[in-house]
Order: C-alpha cells, then sequence, then structure tokens
C-alpha cells in the first residue's frame, strides 16, 4: 500500500491530493505539523509553512502559560491593579468607619502594646494580636491617608504586574506586619502608631529590588525614598519612625525572596522564605510581648 494510501485526506494511489476537511477540493499544499493536505481555506498562516487547524487548536492548549518574572500569572488587562485598588478601597472604608463612629474605634484597632481602659488592660500583649494589622488599615486625618493612598497608588500597580497578584498581597501583609512589629519591640507600650506607610515601604524597597533584577535606572526612585526617610527622621516625634524602617527591611528582604528565586522550585523558596521573614515576625512579636508582661 503506497504512502498516500494509509494517509487520511489524500486521494487515493491514483488521484491527486485532497483536504482532509473538503474531499471535493484538490491541494498540493500540507500541514507543516501533521502533513495532511489543506485546501486555501482551512490552512492557516504559520511561522515557517500552514498548519491546519485541528493542529492550531491542538497548539494552542499546550502553550505554556505567561508567568511575570516572580513566576505569578499574567492578569489580564481588563482587571489590572485589582489587588492595588480593592487595598485602597479598604483602607478608604476603614477611614469612613473612623469617621462615622470615631474615637471608640480607632482605639479599638489602634497599634499600641499595653494601656489600661474601660477597667481593663487592652492591647497587643494583652492577647489582642489583631492590632498589628489593623493599625496598617488605620487613618485618623484626611492629610495622612491621601498621601499613603497616593503612594499606593504609584508603587502598587506595577509591583502588582511584575510579582502576581497572590505574590503582591503576601509582600504588602508581610510588610505591614514587619513595620508593626518593629513598632511593637521598641516603642513605649502605652504609645499609639496607626497607618499604611510601614506597608507603603515595603513596597518602596520591593520596588528597588525588582528594578535592580531587571536593570532598571533607580536613580529617581532612590531620591524618592531617600527623600520620604528625611521627613520620617525630621518628625520622629509625629511619624513612627520605626514602622517605616520595619516595612522598608522586611519589604526589600521580601521582594529579595520572591525575585531572585531560581526557576526549579521556584515557588517553594518563595514560600519558604515569606513563611521564614514571619516566623521572625513573630519571634519579634513573643519577645516583646513577654517583657512587657
Amino acid at each position: 500500500m503506497s504512502p498516500d494510501e494509509q494517509r487520511p485526506g489524500t486521494g487515493g494511489p491514483a488521484g491527486p491530493p485532497v483536504c482532509y476537511r473538503h474531499p471535493d477540493r484538490e491541494s498540493n499544499i500540507r500541514c507543516t505539523r501533521c502533513e495532511r493536505p489543506v485546501c486555501g481555506d482551512c490552512m492557516v498562516s504559520a511561522s515557517v509553512g500552514f498548519q491546519c487547524p485541528d493542529c492550531v487548536r491542538q497548539g494552542t492548549r499546550t502553550v505554556r502559560e505567561a508567568r511575570t518574572v516572580a513566576g505569578g500569572r499574567v492578569a489580564p488587562t481588563t482587571a489590572n491593579a485589582i489587588v492595588t485598588k480593592t487595598l485602597i478601597g479598604l483602607n478608604l472604608a476603614v477611614f469612613l468607619l473612623v469617621l462615622v463612629i470615631g474615637d471608640k474605634f480607632v482605639d479599638r484597632m489602634i497599634l499600641v502594646g499595653r494601656f489600661f481602659d474601660g477597667g481593663e488592660w487592652q492591647g497587643v500583649a494583652e492577647g489582642q494580636w489583631y492590632r498589628l494589622l489593623t493599625a496598617a488599615f488605620l487613618h485618623q486625618q484626611v492629610w495622612h491617608i491621601g498621601l499613603n493612598m497616593v503612594g499606593l497608588w504609584m508603587l502598587g500597580p506595577p509591583l502588582e504586574a511584575a510579582l502576581g497578584r497572590t505574590r503582591f498581597v503576601a509582600l504588602y501583609l508581610v510588610s505591614a506586619f514587619g513595620g508593626t512589629a518593629l513598632s511593637y519591640l521598641i516603642a513605649d507600650p502605652r504609645q499609639g502608631s496607626l497607618g499604611a506607610s510601614g506597608a507603603l515601604f515595603g513596597l518602596f524597597g520591593a520596588m528597588i529590588v525588582l528594578g535592580r533584577r531587571l536593570r532598571y535606572d533607580l536613580r529617581p526612585l532612590t531620591i524618592l525614598l531617600v527623600l520620604n526617610l528625611m521627613i520620617t527622621f525630621l518628625n520622629m516625634g509625629t511619624i513612627d519612625w520605626r514602622a517605616h524602617i520595619g516595612g522598608l527591611v522586611t519589604g526589600t528582604l521580601a521582594a529579595i525572596g520572591l525575585v531572585y528565586a531560581p526557576q526549579r522550585n521556584r515557588t517553594l523558596i518563595q514560600v519558604g522564605s515569606l513563611l521564614a521573614l514571619s516566623a521572625v515576625i513573630v519571634a519579634i512579636v513573643l519577645i516583646r510581648t513577654a517583657q512587657i508582661g
């Protein structure tokens, strides 16, 4: 039996080859992958020659999903910066609660080590660990939340696009915890602290790590970071510099683990680095709680 008799879509031993989808149409053009004849209506242009519709569909199914530099999924254009927008929305929602409920709500959510109120001891040292997170979403002044949300809108979208949504959320939260943990460790237990600045400084550090990884010009970003640090230390009486430094260090270390993790076992290494940072933060909180108690 000849090759034309064995292969589907041909015209047999005597006739010319015909399209495998349209047997009434002769064709001398074959798919570059399966070598079946295809007519003009069925051929699909490829990098070399033409392919049949079946091979094109099969190739589409086997194409590897696009990934970011950190291994995250590339978000569709219609969902750009959705995590950043959600974080901004959460901060604004909490700010509205502050305006409606007032100081009572702030006193319940602010970061404070230990204080006596309402006939009982309260604070992180009394088991109210949620304050380490809620304080990072808490603002009292319009200018405070305004500046922080502008910063989040500037730094969030490029980091979210480069890291992927899940990794970006992890970076933001671990930076926030790192900032509040250092503030809890060093500050007077009765001193309150609030604001998203610690998380934002973590994003600053992450942007520098990412820029170095992608060989960007870091001078504008470095200048902006230095200016923010100068403002922080020139206003130490009103700005919690501990949260800023804690967030910056934590975000930088987290970004190194995310961006420089080797492709092999990348997710495992990234998760491991974030868990290691989280363990250090928990240890800091436990040590300070023991000191205050």
